[in-house]
């Protein structure tokens, strides 16, 4: 991949190709059945988490690392989760629920619902329907209105949906306008604090350590990518709250698992005892819930300074939708991709593409943050979203031939197998190629809850 292209794409998403940085992008899109450039995009975001990584490596005194990328290896990690299996039993398929869909409205446009975890089930009372209702009985329904009438509505109660619009549309609505012309990561001073130089250590995260809570499939990438880079990372769940096995093994590697309670309010307590011996912060709520139980931004940076606060989630963090629920379908559907996959009737691309480079910007993000912290101290916030990582897609380029689709091929040379808790695992290696610092996961992927909440 061309060098200048690179650094176009780097200064698109917020952040800078140094000049020093060897680096080589190898390969070439199309890959996936789409005009979007998903292969080199995620190429890209790798690339940056490769240098931002290579960064703190040299500020350990080390020498400058070569990096690289396959094109074909990272189209793959953008569904990741569907190349996993173990040896000694099935994993379950990832089966969208019924409700998860393009359904069509009485003014001729198309709104997509979702229906992950137990949101469809309260999705379809709203609407007036059974648990089982069918394609056909919720499209009779979503044809009673219009659509940008119906994706409102079910705003204002709390559920999921966003009506399919085109990239000129989205730019032009209230929350599009609002994120024009910003990057995709965001890097914010929040609070000041000395320096804090990066702990001994052989790897480049070597000794930082990273709470993680977040849940399916950004927030959780970003830290899987950290802790490829050596990053000691607690993954918190709740205990009790809805999961997915087949997302929660490939998002769980080189993690501890612990489970807490946030609201009683001694493991809340808990919590925060982690958070003040913690380096990051990362977190995919939607806007305000932390902040209600006091472990917002601003919040957490006044009880440790220096702590970089890393945000996930889907249409941005300000603005009028920057508190709706979504997901990577809606954030498809609501910033023109779908439209633009669709051949007459709106479609996905056929890869989890925006959630997965979401995580990898979040970690490129979160390791120049660090590194800021290191040489002008201060504590940091990090914000990406899916609907500004799509919104980086589109601006790559729309120019692929769909019919040069040469598809994933054969993996097998690119994929690992080794023991875990759940058994023996075969899954994706990292596609990232460090010359002195080869990431890896120390850790296998193991389930919810497995450790306990300590450092």
């Amino acid at each position: 991949m061309d060098r200048t292209l690179i650094a176009r794409a780097a200064r698109l998403a917020g952040l800078t190709l140094d000049a020093q940085t060897d680096l080589a992008i190898t390969g070439a899109d199309p890959i996936f059945d789409t005009p979007l450039h998903l292969g080199e995009g995620a190429a890209v975001a790798l690339a940056l988490v490769g240098q931002a990584a290579n960064r703190l490596w040299t500020a350990r005194g080390r020498r400058p690392q070569q990096l690289a990328v396959d094109v074909r290896h990272a189209a793959a990690s953008l569904v990741s989760f569907a190349l996993l299996s173990l040896a000694e039993r099935a994993v379950e398929a990832f089966a969208a629920p019924t409700l998860t869909g393009f359904f069509p409205c009485r003014d001729g446009r198309w709104i997509h619902l979702h229906g992950g975890f137990d949101a469809g089930r309260r999705t379809l009372d709203w609407l007036g329907l059974p648990p089982d209702a069918d394609t056909t009985a919720i499209a009779a329904v979503t044809g009673l209105a219009d659509a940008f009438e119906l994706e409102s509505a079910l705003a204002a109660a709390g559920h999921c949906g966003a009506a399919v619009r085109t990239a000129a549309e989205w730019v032009a609505s209230p929350q599009g306008a609002r994120l024009a012309g910003r990057p995709a990561v965001e890097i914010l001073r929040i609070g000041d604090s000395p320096p804090e130089p990066l702990p001994d250590g052989p790897r480049p995260l070597s000794g930082v350590r990273i709470l993680d809570l977040t849940r399916v499939l950004a927030g959780p990438t970003c830290a899987r990518t950290l802790a490829e880079h050596g990053a000691d990372v607690l993954h918190v769940a709740g205990p009790g709250l809805p999961t997915f096995e087949r997302f929660e093994m490939d998002t769980g590697h080189g993690k501890r698992q612990a489970h807490l309670d946030l609201t009683e309010a001694t493991q809340r307590q808990a919590l925060l005892a982690l958070v003040r011996d913690s380096d990051v912060f990362s977190q995919g709520f939607r806007l305000g819930a932390l902040e209600r139980r006091g472990l917002g931004p601003a919040q957490l940076a006044a009880l440790r300074p220096g702590l970089i606060y890393t945000s996930e989630n889907c249409y941005g963090h300000d603005g009028p939708w920057s508190g709706r629920p979504g997901w990577e379908q809606l954030a498809q559907a609501a910033t023109g991709i779908a439209a633009l996959q669709g051949r007459g009737e709106p479609a996905l691309v056929p890869a989890a593409f925006n959630d997965y480079t979401t995580g990898y910007l979040a970690a490129a993000g979160t390791m120049e943050a660090l590194h800021r912290r290191a040489v002008e101290g201060g504590s940091w916030h990090v914000r990406v979203s899916l609907a500004q990582t799509g919104r980086w897609y589109q601006r790559l380029g729309l120019d692929l031939d769909r019919g040069a689709a040469a598809g994933l091929g054969d993996l097998a040379p690119l994929l690992q197998e080794r023991a875990t808790p759940y058994g023996r695992m075969t899954y994706l290696a990292p596609p990232l190629w460090m010359s002195e610092t080869a990431p890896r996961w120390e850790l296998p992927s193991a389930p919810l809850g497995s450790d306990p909440a300590a450092w």
